[in-house]
């Protein structure tokens, strides 16, 4: 498939697609013409790329883990197996801090509701 094909099906833009490129964390294939051609399994490699930099993790990290994903039995360096904890532990703290504004949001809004309730009450 053709770049535009790969952004269509991912959601990624043309340009995020060839930015992927340049830092390795993705490659095509050319046609004749010099046009850059993926396969199908390049949708599910820029889904995983794109949810990797949506969770905070840079193009830097992203290219030291994807051999990781690509071949998971391989052996890993020390320091890319302290990478891939690093950023779990940062996800997990994230998802905490997360969870913990969306339940402050919740008492804010059943505060609300009460108040609402109770005006409605009143004046009724």
């Amino acid at each position: 498939m053709r770049i535009g094909e790969l952004a269509a099906r991912t959601g990624a833009s043309v340009r995020s697609l060839r930015y992927y490129e340049e830092q390795g964390l993705l490659s095509s294939g050319r046609s004749p013409s010099g046009q850059r051609l993926y396969t199908a399994s390049d949708v599910d490699r820029v889904l995983l790329v794109r949810r990797l930099f949506a969770a905070g993790l840079s193009s830097r990290s992203i290219v030291r883990l994807l051999p990781c994903v690509d071949s998971p039995s391989a052996e890993t360096s020390e320091e890319t197996w302290h990478l891939l904890l690093r950023e779990r532990d940062r996800l997990n703290d994230h998802i905490a801090a997360l969870t913990r504004t969306r339940e402050s949001l919740d008492e804010v809004i059943a505060a609300h509701e009460r108040y609402r309730h109770a005006t409605a009450a009143s004046a009724g």
